[in-house]
């Protein structure tokens, strides 16, 4: 059998790899007005779609390739998702028209759905207990900081080489991410720990999930929390740009509130096994909604458009409650999930990846040149959120 990497290269592999999505989305958003007016886009908030249709599309890739990667192993499909992701960033270099710009973004996002679902099976096939959650936490630190400091390099890209060179750059990670892969990486999933491909499975599984109300509720909490940070992200340029007039700086104020949500997640893994996810993750949820209602209400008592310093005050303590939402919900909506793991992560994510992107375009074409309404969509899908974690604790009605 071909001999894989050491640790530390398969743990650098594993960070370059998850690190594209990141990249995918956060690099985007100086360039933003640019390519809204490089390729006349009619509606202001149309642009938004280059970071939420990625999403979307990642949605529909998890779906398709988590199957696959337990049918035909995770070389194949790891490769296959970078390949369609380097198409997608080649269309998009060369658009010339926003409707091509989005079929790009949305083939890129398929692509990634590949990678994404697949590296986490490649890291249980080969290592188990503390030496995957050693690994996994280095992966996920890289998650932390490649948020915090992509819309710089964005800008960076943006103002030497223009918008374009974004989707160079990420395509030529694409490439050498899977010429490194492919050149070092060996298949970790033997042809005996197979399962056939077949649409039956899929379906059973979904009807699995949707049968299961805790797997259900959390991954419906799971969609929503994420759709109050994808709300974020649609909305950030032009709310940092338009309406505080931050211009080139945004990328500082957006890395701020980046580290609160990665902080948050180095934190959760410190304290869950003290408190445990349900009680983390209801604390979180109240807070989150009590600090989005505060600021709700003094944007509207500020005409929309409060202070710089009190938006920032309100949003850094919620984005850390974000953060400690983010791995806890998922978890807990996996854990019922043991017999049908690699099929119910791809379920899960994918459902959750539907409900952030369209409740996040949502909002964001809501925008008005004011925060108002990502302050009330923030309070929305917080309460959504609430309401979906009640409901998958409530004990089913038992008929007689």
């Amino acid at each position: 059998m071909k001999r894989g990497p050491g640790y530390r290269e398969f743990v650098t592999l594993m960070a370059v790899m998850i690190s594209i999505t990141a990249l995918s989305i956060d690099m985007m958003l100086p360039a933003l007005p640019e390519i809204g007016r490089d390729l006349r886009v009619g509606h202001a908030n149309d642009v938004q779609l280059v970071v939420t249709v990625l999403l979307f599309g990642m949605g529909i890739g998890q779906l398709v390739f988590g199957p696959l990667a337990d049918s035909f192993g995770r070389k194949p499909v790891i490769l296959t998702g970078f390949v369609i992701f380097i198409m997608g960033c080649w269309l998009s270099v060369f658009s010339s028209r926003f409707e091509v710009m989005v079929i790009g973004r949305m083939i890129q996002g398929i692509g990634t759905g590949g990678p994404r679902t697949a590296i986490l099976a490649l890291v249980r096939d080969q290592y188990g207990g503390r030496a995957m959650a050693r690994i996994m936490s280095v992966v996920m630190a890289i998650f932390i900081v490649v948020p915090a400091i992509a819309p710089a390099v964005g800008q960076a890209v943006l103002l030497t080489m223009g918008w374009r060179a974004i989707f160079g750059v990420l395509m030529i990670q694409g490439f050498v991410a899977l010429t490194w892969f492919a050149v070092r990486q060996p298949e970790t999933l033997s042809r005996d720990d197979r399962i056939p491909f077949s649409g039956s499975r899929i379906l059973d599984a979904v009807l699995g999930v949707c049968k299961n109300r805790r797997s259900m509720g959390y991954t419906l909490a799971s969609g929503f929390i994420a759709g109050a940070l994808m709300s974020y992200l649609s909305s950030a340029q032009q709310l940092f740009q338009e309406v505080y007039g931050l211009g080139r700086e945004f990328p500082i104020y957006m890395a701020v509130l980046a580290l609160f949500v990665g902080g948050a997640s180095f934190v959760n893994s410190r304290i869950v096994m003290r408190f445990g996810m349900r009680a983390l993750s209801h604390r979180a949820v109240l807070l989150f909604i009590v600090l989005t209602t505060m600021f709700l209400a003094a944007t509207c008592q500020m005409g929309g458009r409060p202070p710089l310093w009190l938006m920032m005050a309100f949003f850094a303590p919620s984005f850390f409650c974000m953060g400690i939402l983010f791995g806890n919900l998922s978890a807990i909506a996996m854990d019922p999930l043991k017999h049908m793991a690699g099929i119910g992560a791809a379920i899960v994510g994918s459902l959750s990846n539907f409900i952030s992107s369209s409740s996040g375009a949502l909002v964001g074409r809501c925008y008005d040149g004011s925060a108002l309404p990502l302050a009330c969509g923030l309070v929305i899908l917080g309460i959504l959120t609430a309401i979906a974690m009640r409901w998958s604790e409530k004990p089913p009605v038992v008929k007689r």
